[in-house]
């Protein structure tokens, strides 16, 4: 089995869509009003589903995280800085996490317009 396909299910896919697109920096694969699917460099795909056309119906978001390795510490609280003005913040972005050392290393926590977590990291060291 290859589990490589992730669906988040959200309450208004173009604004899900223009919010991820800019958070990946890539283009959908498939774009309609109720479907959008990314394809990540790693070859995960990445889908926003309208709840609204789901069956059975969903109870979300729930107890996931989309993880977002970045290339320093650094960036870390450069992007929770970035995130919490302008049009990150216009887009629903809310930081619940502010940056802070854990054990595996510098992170923060944010939930996209719809409430999924996205969780920004740079590993410590030995990670």
């Amino acid at each position: 089995m290859n589990a490589n396909y992730i669906l988040l299910y959200v309450e208004n896919v173009p604004r899900s869509r223009d919010f991820y697109q800019r958070l990946l920096d890539l283009r959908p694969v498939e774009d309609s009003d109720t479907f959008v699917l990314f394809v990540l460099p790693s070859g995960v795909k990445l889908g926003l589903w309208g709840k609204n056309g789901v069956i059975p119906a969903a109870n979300a978001p729930g107890g996931f995280e989309l993880g977002i390795p970045v290339e320093s510490a650094g960036d870390v609280d450069r992007l929770a800085g970035e995130w919490q003005t302008g049009a990150w913040k216009e887009s629903g972005v809310r930081i619940i996490q502010e940056p802070v050392d854990m054990d595996f290393g510098r992170t923060f926590t944010a939930c996209d317009a719809d409430g999924h977590r996205l969780r920004v990291f740079f590993p410590g060291a030995g990670q």
